[in-house]
């Protein structure tokens, strides 16, 4: 079973920039699709970003696409989101994830069958 540890998260004002990472131990960066998923308070937990296994091909939600970016480092076994110019909307908390979901369900969390705790991300305006 996988384990996948969450950092970077943090308060930082509107326009600024984040590294999230995802170390992942118990499996290999190869084995899984990887995926960034937030949740604010008082909201479900949606989807920002994905990385295909094969490929490495990225998907992202319309909120985040051009600001945020997934990566994945197979020498560090971890998946990384960067994001750039914050906004206060941002704010939640975000989950690693890792999975095999057929592609009509990267987007959804039942795609996904392991999680990290999540980490914080607050934006002020």
């Amino acid at each position: 079973q996988a384990q996948l540890v969450e950092s970077g998260g943090g308060l930082v004002q509107a326009g600024e920039s984040l590294t999230l990472s995802c170390v992942i131990s118990g499996r290999t960066i190869r084995d899984y699709d990887w995926a960034w998923f937030r949740q604010a308070p008082g909201k479900e937990r949606e989807f920002v970003a994905a990385i295909r296994r094969s490929g490495g091909y990225t998907y992202y939600s319309d909120s985040v696409k051009g600001r945020f970016a997934i990566s994945r480092d197979g020498a560090k076994n971890a998946v990384y989101l960067q994001m750039n110019s914050l906004k206060p909307e941002d704010t939640a908390v975000y989950f690693c994830a890792g999975g095999v979901p057929i592609l009509s369900s990267i987007r959804t969390t039942g795609g996904y069958r392991t999680w990290g705790q999540g980490t914080q991300v607050t934006v002020s305006s």
